[in-house]
Order: C-alpha cells, then sequence, then structure tokens
C-alpha cells in the first residue's frame, strides 16, 4: 500500500512528480501515519472495539491478474484503510487486528464504524 503523494515542491532540476507517497506496510507500524479518524465502541462479546481509519491511501498496481489486459498507464485508486482492534475474541482468545479497505475517500467516523 501507498500513502498519498507529498504536495508538489518546485524543484528547479525539474522532473517528474511523484506518483505515489511513502510506502505503507502492515506489518511496520513505523510506516502508519497517524490516523484521521479514530472510534471506539463497547461490545458485548468482543469488549472495547477500536477503529482507526487513514484516507487516501491505495494499493500500487501492477500488471497482473485484473489490470493484465490494461493498456496504459494504471490507475490509483484512493480508498480509506481502517484498523480494527477487539479487546478478544470469543472464549477470551486473542483477537488479532483485521485490515479493511473501502474504495471510498473521505469517510467520516459514523463510516468508519459501519
Amino acid at each position: 500500500m501507498r500513502l498519498p503523494k507529498p504536495p508538489r515542491i518546485y524543484d528547479p532540476k525539474g522532473g517528474c512528480p511523484p506518483k505515489h507517497g511513502p510506502e505503507f506496510r502492515f506489518t511496520k507500524p513505523q510506516t502508519w501515519p497517524e490516523p484521521a479518524i479514530t472510534t471506539a465502541t463497547d461490545t458485548v462479546n468482543y469488549g472495547k472495539a477500536e477503529a482507526q481509519a487513514g484516507d487516501r491511501v491505495h494499493p500500487r498496481l501492477t500488471h497482473r491478474s485484473a489490470w493484465l489486459e490494461h493498456d496504459g498507464e494504471l490507475p490509483i485508486v484512493e480508498g480509506t484503510l481502517v484498523r480494527l482492534k477487539a479487546d478478544h475474541l470469543s472464549k477470551d482468545r486473542e483477537a488479532p487486528p483485521v485490515w479493511l479497505w473501502s474504495s471510498k475517500t473521505g469517510a467520516v467516523p459514523a463510516d468508519v464504524d459501519v
């Protein structure tokens, strides 16, 4: 995944502006930006469930699978990335975080809660 591209800064040397921002890795928290939205809900079965969301995160597409027949430059499909973490699963098992991605940008806290 990639974060949004940085704002363009004038460079007297020229060159093409970047298409992608910094790399986002699910297993490396140091690559995660501050969440734009954080919500928390108390649940009956899972304890506290916390959702953190970032906007305009996109996968870096390659000419594989669905894009194999695509001619030209691949599009940038931005969306909202949500990290959902619950206190525990049923029978008090540990709950690993779940990552969800939606192609909707501009999510609000009510969208993230859904």
